[in-house]
């Protein structure tokens, strides 16, 4: 393997080019002092000085909203998530509305979200539509709809639906 060299002219020190003409170049100074610092930071405008203090307050607020309110906003966004289809909060809508939690009562509206919940198959909501029925509660449930509702809340695993099949629907309570 051949070693590459130079001859005695080449071999040389290189030096960085020294411009003579520039003033400000100072060779004890790494980059020849042509770096150039951070400049002072102008102070936010007058606008988002007032939409940051904004945001501070509403966070405040909300803050101590959900404190002090917080059953009357977890329905509400329990009420969001019922609207757009989830049954355990359609059943958890009819649950407060039932017993008048962060809402006023109201038994209509209760048995309205029951219905929608168990019309997607969830068993509480289910046996709770038909408990409802059978105090007389106005729902709108045919004719033996109540048995079907407790035997399938009851093969879920709801151990309230179990009770009410014996000990009602047995002796005929559940027409």
């Amino acid at each position: 393997m051949a070693a590459f060299s130079r001859s005695g002219a080449e071999q040389e020190v290189r030096q960085r080019l020294i411009p003579e003409n520039e003033p400000e170049y100072d060779q004890s100074l790494p980059y020849g002092g042509k770096v150039y610092l951070a400049r002072k930071k102008k102070a936010d405008p007058w606008h988002i000085r007032i939409a940051e203090a904004l945001i501070i307050i509403l966070t405040l607020s909300f803050a101590i909203y959900a404190y002090y309110y917080f059953d009357h906003l977890h329905f509400h966004v329990t009420y969001a998530y019922g609207y757009l289809g989830y049954p355990q909060a359609q059943h958890q809508v009819g649950q407060r509305y039932l017993h008048g939690k962060g809402v006023e009562k109201h038994h209509q509206k209760a048995v309205e979200w029951f219905r929608k919940a168990s019309d997607q198959g969830h068993p509480h909501a289910a046996y709770n539509l038909a408990v409802a029925h059978l105090k007389g509660y106005k729902t709108d449930l045919k004719p033996g709809e109540a048995h079907q509702l407790i035997s399938h809340a009851a093969s879920k695993g709801v151990k309230e639906a179990h009770q009410v099949l014996h000990e009602v629907c047995s002796r005929g309570g559940c027409q």
